[in-house]
This record gives structure tokens, C-alpha cells and sequence, in this order.
């Protein structure tokens, strides 16, 4: 899967990916490759990713709007921290 996270500043990470996990506005949720389409708000929360590599990024993130189509994900926040 190929993801994207965009500020209004900068891009922040993009890459291939085997694993995304989210907080969402409801529950947090796991994105695997093959998901169903989907266009979620986020909470702020900690967003973990899995790179293809194998490598944990974690990172908090303020509210946001996350949208998932083909295997592309596209994560949209104002404020990103990354956590060590």
C-alpha cells in the first residue's frame, strides 16, 4: 500500500507500507493491504505504521481525515508529532 501524510506545512511521510493503525473517530481501526474503501475522521491519537521494510513508526497526530482507495492511503492532520 502506498500512504501519504500530509500537513498544511509539509508531507510528512510517504511510502510503502504493510500495515497502518488509526484512532478513529469511533474505535481505532487497522488498515491491511486490500481494504475496503474508506474515508474516515481521526481522533488524536497515536497513529502506528509498518513499513514494508518491517520497521514500527509511531507517531501522535491531532483530529484528521483519513481516505483509503485502491491500496493508496491518503492521511490528512494539522499537528504531527513523531514519537521515539
Amino acid at each position: 500500500m502506498q500512504l501519504e501524510i500530509l500537513t498544511p506545512d509539509a508531507t510528512v511521510f510517504s511510502g510503502k507500507i504493510k500495515v497502518l493503525r488509526v484512532p478513529g473517530s469511533k474505535d481505532p481501526f487497522t488498515v491491511m493491504r486490500n481494504h475496503a474503501p474508506i474515508i474516515s475522521s481521526l481522533d488524536p491519537g497515536e497513529v502506528t505504521i509498518v513499513t514494508e521494510a518491517g520497521a514500527d513508526l509511531v507517531f501522535t497526530i491531532s483530529r484528521g481525515v483519513m481516505e483509503l482507495k485502491k491500496n493508496k492511503i491518503i492521511l490528512l492532520t494539522e499537528k504531527i508529532i513523531r514519537e521515539e
